[in-house]
């Protein structure tokens, strides 16, 4: 039964590598920055500008090439002239 129990020394090696894994893990840049609640407030808002802006920007992609796929059907009338008149007006605004 005694052989299956660590020894002491083993047991202290474990816990000097827990130990320095452990200030290894609070050196890392994600750790520092949870830690301070205005570097994780600057952190989270420039993310959410990002989300934001990706976001916009990949709708108005997607609905500007959905518009102007709809306007290249002619054989469906009112939806092709629905999103030629689109189309239109958004050539306007640029």
């Amino acid at each position: 039964m005694k052989d299956d129990m660590p020894s002491s020394d083993d047991l202290t090696k474990e816990v000097h590598a827990l130990r320095v894994e452990l200030r290894r893990l609070n050196r890392h840049r994600f750790i520092r920055v949870h830690n301070s609640m205005p570097r994780m407030l600057a952190f989270n808002f420039a993310r959410g500008l990002a989300v934001g802006l990706g976001t916009v920007l990949g709708a108005s992609m997607l609905l500007s090439v959905l518009v102007w796929a709809l306007s290249q059907i002619e054989f469906l009338p009112i939806i092709g002239e629905w999103a030629a008149e689109i189309a239109r007006q958004m050539g306007e605004l640029q």
